[in-house]
């Protein structure tokens, strides 16, 4: 199991407790309840009389530590079946007081991050119902937060209440990311193929695509078909340059390059 690459600062506590015994499903971001750099926030943590630790956190510059490997279950939500199951973020504070905001930095940085951890575990999409009763059933809801645990305050009602809002940035990410990635991974089979494309090229081009017919240039796929208006890949030009040198009689006389 890999950490995030986008950590600037690392500095790993001893309070976690080993393996996880679940796999990463969830995500429970909080509050630092103070305007701490990610090297203070590591201190603290350091700390084994304060029995407390995150995965991560991330300073109100947009910097991100870690803290805990995302290997180990961290002591972040005074649940330990919460903590097994889930990356636990701390987020530093601009104003350390309800509504506990946060800067532009780190929303922004928390937004990267929770993709990046998505990505990497394997989690779809970030589902938010704001529903306590719903914690553990993952495929209706895979964020929690620490006042569902203990009698804290934990997000701060600035990140609380903009739980939905972050589910939807991070999703239309991740989103964006497997359109892209099935897109590049796309058989090029199927994007150059001239199955079931018959012989129905432009009006514009049928005086061409005659031409090239008879001469031998294109050959189509032996059962009608041609493709006229699917792409071309670079080893279809040079088969089809082949075969123009050909048909002219010229294939021997071009010099080779030198």
């Amino acid at each position: 199991m890999s950490n995030s690459p986008l950590v600037s600062y690392t500095k790993l506590s001893p309070n976690h407790s080993g393996k996880r015994k679940h796999a990463i499903d969830t995500i429970s971001i909080h509050c630092m309840a103070g305007n701490l750099s990610v090297e203070r926030c590591g201190e603290l943590f350091q700390n084994k009389e304060r029995q407390a630790s995150s995965n991560y956190g991330i300073g109100s510059d947009g910097r991100i530590g870690l803290y805990v490997d995302e290997a180990n279950r961290s002591w972040c939500t005074s649940s330990a079946s919460n903590d097994n199951r889930a990356v636990t973020i701390e987020v530093a504070n601009t104003v350390a007081k309800d509504p506990w905001p946060v800067s532009d930095a780190a929303y922004k940085s928390l937004i990267d991050l929770l993709v990046d951890i998505c990505q990497r575990n394997g989690i779809p999409r970030l589902l938010w119902k704001g529903d306590k009763n719903l914690v553990g059933q993952v495929d209706r809801q895979n964020m929690t937060v620490h006042r569902w645990f203990a009698a804290k305050a934990c997000p701060g009602d600035w990140l609380y209440s903009r739980h939905g809002q972050i589910a939807a940035e991070v999703n239309k990410r991740l989103e964006a990311a497997k359109a892209g990635k099935d897109e590049e991974t796309m058989d090029t089979k199927q994007l150059t193929s001239c199955a079931d494309t018959g012989d129905n090229p432009s009006a514009w081009a049928k005086e061409a695509t005659d031409y090239c017919k008879r001469k031998g240039i294109f050959a189509g796929d032996g059962a009608g078909n041609y493709g006229w208006q699917k792409p071309i890949t670079r080893e279809a030009t040079a088969q089809i340059i082949y075969n123009l040198l050909e048909a002219a009689g010229v294939l021997d006389k071009l010099p080779d390059v030198k």
